[in-house]
């Protein structure tokens, strides 16, 4: 069997399932109605591979079409949006926000751009006012995180409590 050397890995919060992507994604965000649906946002950060350089590592996900030509897989256990293919296409998108490195997956296009928010370049940094998160939760009890951390992890692998 041949071995071949990962690109990038990624997968959901809790951490029940786990990919595996053996070439260079290709990102967009894409502002079309159904991707704000199914991620719950202004847009979709998607990262495309083709399906021969892609693999699920740990769990199964669920898949929900959302529509007459395309599959999302998200999991099961703690909902996380993964992915989104087309029914027997030869590419598949991750969501770049489950790569446990996003930073090396940069976006190249818009794509939807009927459906994006007018107001997103207000968004802009510098145009609003801005904090970090330590900044935003002084004076609070700090957040411990119960999220997978961003790499593989041994199977088993819990949250801290």
């Amino acid at each position: 069997m041949e071995q071949r050397e990962s690109h990038a890995t990624g997968g959901c919060q809790c951490g029940a399932i786990r990919y595996v992507l053996y070439s260079r994604p290709i990102s967009t965000l894409c502002h079309c109605r159904m991707c704000q649906k199914a991620v719950g946002g202004l847009f979709a950060a998607l990262a495309k591979v083709p399906v021969s350089d892609f693999a699920w590592t740990r769990g199964s996900p669920s898949g929900f079409q959302s529509s007459s030509v395309a599959i999302r897989d998200f999991c099961p256990s703690c909902g996380t949006p993964l992915t989104f293919r087309f029914i027997g296409g030869d590419a598949l998108e991750v969501t770049t926000g489950s790569l446990d490195q996003p930073a090396t997956a940069p976006v190249t296009r818009h794509f939807g751009v009927e459906s994006r928010m007018p107001w997103l370049t207000d968004l802009m940094p510098g145009r609003l006012p801005e904090e970090t998160t330590a900044d935003a939760s002084a004076g609070r009890e700090q957040a411990v995180s119960r999220q997978h951390p961003d790499h593989d992890t041994a199977d088993g692998w819990v949250p801290p409590a």
